[in-house]
């Protein structure tokens, strides 16, 4: 996979376009500049067929692999319930393309870390949805846990 750096934009592929994709990060991704959904994967085809009619995406499937083998997919946006992540990844990594998971990232810690290893060892990004993070009640608590203000923690 070529480096996302410096890309004039970034071709999505969705595995997983379900209610989350549909009201959350899927409108984000597509209205975010420099970004494009290319493609959309679903178990039940027609799904994902109607996902993609309904926002002007040029492609449907209903395998991962499929979805992961269109060259026009650089990144791809994992929407799926938690139990799959860690297949699914592990999958996107070897086909050479970066991954936003939705959270949580895996089950399990060990499952995490398989993860982050697998794409470590393909120098590729992973990234995981906890944008919460950067709202302000969780800057302003992380500023109380750094400051000892609630104990030691």
């Amino acid at each position: 996979m070529a480096s996302l750096r410096g890309a004039s934009e970034v071709r999505w592929g969705i595995i997983g376009c379900g209610d989350v994709c549909e009201k959350k990060s899927g409108p984000a991704l597509m209205r975010a500049p420099r970004s494009r959904v290319v493609a959309v994967m679903r178990r039940d085809l027609a799904k994902a067929e109607d996902f993609a009619r309904r926002h002007g995406i040029g492609r449907a499937y209903d395998a991962v692999d499929a979805l992961l083998a269109d060259a026009d997919v650089d990144a791809v946006y994992l929407a799926t319930p938690p139990g799959s992540h860690v297949e699914i990844a592990l999958q996107v990594a070897a086909a050479g393309k970066a991954l936003y998971v939705e959270k949580p990232a895996a089950r399990t810690a060990t499952e995490c870390e398989t993860m982050a290893a697998a794409f470590e060892a393909a120098s590729l990004p992973l990234f995981v949805a906890y944008y919460r993070r950067g709202y302000p009640r969780y800057a302003a608590l992380r500023r109380s846990i750094q400051e000892g203000r609630l104990g030691t923690v």
